[in-house]
C-alpha cells in the first residue's frame, strides 16, 4: 500500500493544489489546508481502486483531485468495517471516523459522479489526526486494526 497523492485547498471551493510532501498536525490538519481544524473530518483519504471503479462506471478517466480528497492511496478498499481503524503513513497516524459522503458538488465536476461514488464507500473516508507527521509521495501506507 502506497501514498500516491497529496492535495490541499486554501478555502472551500478553491482549486486543489497537489504537493510532493506535507506536514500534518492534530491542530491544523494538512499544512496548508483551509479545513484542517481539529475534528472528525480533518483529513480525507481516497482509494485509487475505488476511484477507478467509479470512473469505469462513468466510462471516463478523471483526475483524483476532482474528488477534492486530501490523500490518494493505493492498495486499500475502504468499507464500514474500517471505522475505528488507523491509517499509518510514516509517523503520521490517522483515525478513520466515517465515510466521506459524496455530495452534489461532484456532479458539477462530472455529471453522474455523485452516484458513481455513493456505493461501497467509493468516496473515501474522513479521518482525525492522532499523531502528527511528515508525509511524502511514495510513502508506505498501513491500515491498522486497533484493539
Amino acid at each position: 500500500m502506497q501514498l500516491l497523492g497529496i492535495a490541499t485547498r486554501e478555502k472551500t471551493g478553491a482549486p486543489m493544489q497537489t504537493h510532493f510532501s506535507c506536514h500534518i498536525t492534530k491542530q491544523s490538519g494538512l499544512v496548508p489546508d483551509g479545513r484542517g481544524k481539529p475534528g472528525k473530518r480533518q483529513v480525507t483519504v481516497l482509494s485509487k481502486e475505488q476511484w477507478l471503479q467509479a470512473c469505469d462506471e462513468l466510462n471516463t478517466v478523471l483526475p483524483w483531485t476532482i474528488r477534492r480528497a486530501n490523500l490518494f492511496v493505493e492498495g486499500i478498499r475502504f468499507s464500514q468495517d474500517d471505522v475505528g481503524k488507523h491509517i499509518q503513513i510514516g509517523s503520521l497516524k490517522l483515525l478513520i471516523t466515517r465515510e466521506t459522503d459524496p455530495c452534489a458538488k461532484m456532479d458539477a465536476q462530472h455529471q453522474g459522479l455523485t452516484t458513481a461514488l455513493t456505493p461501497d464507500w467509493r468516496g473515501g473516508v474522513c479521518c482525525k489526526v492522532i499523531e502528527d507527521g511528515e508525509i511524502k509521495l511514495g510513502d508506505q501506507v498501513e491500515l491498522i486494526i486497533q484493539p
